[in-house]
């Protein structure tokens, strides 16, 4: 169906107007990219979008109409936006707890000159305009040109596991790893960027390298994880998923799904006597998050990072690669952590980790919703009641 656009246009306190609506080539509501592109066109000024507002159809995070606040660094000059805001501006004017901080224009001027500042104090000023790529509630990004090559800007939120720490963690056992981390702060980061593309369709050679690599550093990290990252081990994930149960989510379900989501809570002890050891875990080891220039991919996104059983990185890699790649993925893990733990049954904890997968899925998905303002739950409503569903349904497959 494809994305259109709207934009409610304000500079500083003045409420300028509304631009579109307008199409985009991008379908997803997160990618901001194009939108600006076309906002700077029209308008003749630079633009920052600050938030999504409203979704008028689509889903998936994709398609439909879109409306976004987007902020004019300088007045554009009369007579280029095409109709006037509404006259009921409490969707823009309302305080809201749980707004990010890059969704305000404050906000993502403190976090702009965050950067420049420290890229100055590393040697290495900016050479042109910091470029906004992608915002939504669990990450802003921007791309930042200097005369070394650029360097990415991430902003996450509360919830999100301190990236830095994470990748530090990670590239002790190996650099080329993960990327280099310039500068750090509380929710930010400025990393280098890494030449090539997402590996959405990587060869054989490619899964097998991202694979075992990874897991080659966990299982030296393993037994020595500082307290820097999120504790989601067993114990601690089946009673998460109980409370999940017991609360909205769980009234959302059937009395035949509620009980069979209680029964699959009941197999996590399962899972340990197949002798994985906890250690870092990526969270979100899906081939999106891996770079490869057609050698060696290095791993980005450590937003979801944590201490726990590496087998969640091992289904994520596995169910998200094209189908005649799946096999290769799972037959690399299972090898991988058989050699570095000799005896462990790597093979039985990727089938009895399928359903429990999505059972922490939905934990995670339910954070987003509890973590994020109220226009924004639109990108995850539902995951966690369907994250529970898809767990059934393995399970049923699995038995």
């Amino acid at each position: 169906m494809g994305r259109t656009v709207s934009a409610w246009v304000t500079s500083g306190e003045e409420r300028l107007g509304v631009v579109g609506p307008f199409a985009v080539e991008v379908p997803w509501w997160a990618e901001v990219e194009p939108v600006i592109a076309h906002l700077r066109q029209v308008l003749g000024v630079e633009v920052l979008v600050l938030r999504l507002l409203s979704v008028d159809g689509g889903e998936g995070a994709r398609d439909g109409h879109v409306t976004y606040h987007v902020e004019a660094l300088e007045r554009p000059e009369p007579g280029r936006l095409t109709a006037a805001l509404p006259t009921d501006l409490g969707v823009l004017d309302n305080p809201e707890r749980l707004r990010a901080p890059w969704a305000r224009i404050d906000g993502l001027r403190e976090l702009l000159d965050w950067a420049a500042d420290a890229l100055k104090t590393a040697g290495r000023p900016l050479t042109g305009p910091i470029r906004q790529r992608k915002t939504w509630n669990l990450a802003g990004l921007f791309l930042l040109p200097t005369a070394q090559g650029p360097v990415w800007l991430k902003a996450t939120p509360h919830f999100a596991t301190d990236e830095a720490a994470a990748i530090g963690l990670l590239a002790a056992p190996d650099p080329g790893l993960v990327p280099t981390v310039v500068a750090s702060g509380p929710g930010r980061l400025l990393l280098e960027h890494l030449p090539g593309e997402d590996c959405w369709d990587a060869p054989v050679e490619i899964v097998d390298s991202a694979v075992t690599r990874l897991v080659a550093a966990q299982a030296q990290l393993a037994g020595a994880i500082p307290p820097a990252l999120p504790d989601r081990r067993a114990g601690v994930v089946a009673d998460r998923v109980r409370d999940l149960l017991a609360g909205d989510v769980g009234r959302e379900l059937t009395a035949e799904e509620l009980a069979g989501a209680y029964e699959l809570v009941e197999r996590w002890p399962l899972l340990a006597e197949c002798g994985l050891p906890d250690t870092v875990v990526h969270g979100d080891f899906h081939p999106g998050n891996w770079r490869s220039d057609g050698g060696p991919p290095a791993v980005v996104d450590f937003a979801d990072a944590h201490l726990g059983n590496p087998v969640l990185d091992g289904i994520r890699a596995r169910d998200w690669l094209p189908p005649a790649r799946r096999p290769a993925a799972a037959q690399a893990w299972i090898e991988a952590w058989t050699a570095h733990v000799p005896g462990c049954e790597a093979a039985r904890a990727l089938a009895i980790a399928e359903p429990l997968s999505h059972l922490a899925y939905a934990v995670r998905y339910q954070e987003f919703l509890d973590g994020i303002e109220p226009s924004e739950r639109i990108y995850h409503h539902g995951d966690p009641v369907t994250s529970i569903r898809a767990a059934l349904r393995s399970a049923v497959i699995m038995d």
